[in-house]
């Protein structure tokens, strides 16, 4: 089932890359407006020794890794034809013991209430459930709908059944990728609201959004082998929409299917 074309979409992307790795073949069907969010996207302080995750990028200072990751961002959303929305909120090793994403707060609050929210998972990745769990607070506070959620990847696709139809049945039993949907599962029943696994002419303009973000890629391959590969986890990409168990059946289940 397409996203609604009606309201405006606001994917939050919890780092620069996010967005790319999990819904580029998505993102360019949309008639939009949508906007990328990039939680972490903030500015580290001047004095910040750069972290052990860009180095391994190649970076000599934690201002040139920002300033080229935004700038990486930017041209991926362009290729995309998304809107890109950075928050001050730095990355994690650059946070400073700062955890209280009140910029997102801010931003959740003033959109209009129609707005589809998009959140990431959160498979192996606490940032991502992070900002899953505040975004979904924040909503719930306000009153406004659920958010749908998209399986993050490359995290969430090291499946053997990742692609397939039973995707989310093996996410509801894998102890290895699906802790995160399994948690979800406990307070809400899920609805595939968009599965693809993409053509040649999708995934060519995916491939080209995620190479974007070049500095990213062999700190990547190093935890996630063969990521880009065409058969790898980013060859498909999967959307949530949730109900909450005390409206829904009482029974655990895995997600229903409804068309793409």
């Amino acid at each position: 089932m397409p996203l609604p074309e009606s309201s405006p979409t606001l994917v939050l992307s919890p780092h620069f890359d996010d967005a790319a790795l999990s819904l580029a073949g998505l993102l360019p069907t949309l008639a939009g407006p949508v906007d990328v969010v990039t939680v972490h996207g903030g500015a580290p302080s001047p004095n910040a020794q750069v972290s052990w995750w860009d180095t391994q990028c190649g970076f000599s200072s934690a201002e040139e890794a920002y300033l080229a990751r935004r700038a990486e961002d930017a041209g991926s959303c362009a290729l995309l034809g998304v809107g890109q929305v950075v928050l001050d909120h730095p990355d994690g090793p650059y946070a400073a013991g700062q955890t209280t994403l009140h910029h997102l707060e801010a931003l959740l609050r003033a959109i209009p209430v129609d707005t589809r929210v998009l959140v990431p998972l959160g498979s192996n990745q606490p940032d991502h459930e992070a900002v899953r769990r505040f975004a979904m607070n924040v909503l719930a506070d306000r009153g406004a709908p659920l958010p749908w959620v998209y399986a993050d990847l490359p995290y969430t696709g090291h499946l053997p059944e990742w692609g397939e139809p039973e995707a989310s049945d093996a996410l509801a039993r894998s102890p290895r990728c699906g802790l995160a949907y399994q948690e979800l599962l406990a307070s809400y029943r899920t609805t595939v609201r968009h599965a693809v696994t993409l053509d040649d002419r999708r995934w060519a303009a995916k491939r080209a959004a995620v190479l974007c973000h070049g500095s990213q890629l062999a700190p990547l391959a190093a935890d996630h082998g063969g990521f880009l590969a065409r058969t790898g986890p980013l060859r498909a990409e999967l959307i949530w929409s949730l109900e909450a168990r005390e409206t829904a059946d009482a029974t655990t289940a895995p997600a229903k299917a409804s068309a793409c």
